[in-house]
């Protein structure tokens, strides 16, 4: 069993982040694949966290990888 979930995200310029659980379901929501973040959630919070607590990971996960690449 894998100790993380794949989410893929979309953040918009406010910081806010929409999460998508496959770039399938996305690009059917009309989202640009091309756009999309993949984040591993570690599988505890991804079981029992609440979706805030995720939302935030995850925006937190795309502000430090913004920071250390300057993409996002």
């Amino acid at each position: 069993m894998a100790d993380t979930t794949a989410l893929y995200a979309l953040r918009f310029a406010d910081g806010s982040v929409s999460l998508y659980v496959d770039e399938q379901y996305a690009q059917e929501r009309g989202v640009d694949p091309s756009k999309l973040i993949r984040v591993e959630i570690p599988r505890e919070m991804f079981i029992s966290g609440t979706i805030q607590q995720v939302r935030e990971y995850v925006a937190l996960y795309i502000e430090a990888h913004h920071r250390q690449t300057g993409t996002a």
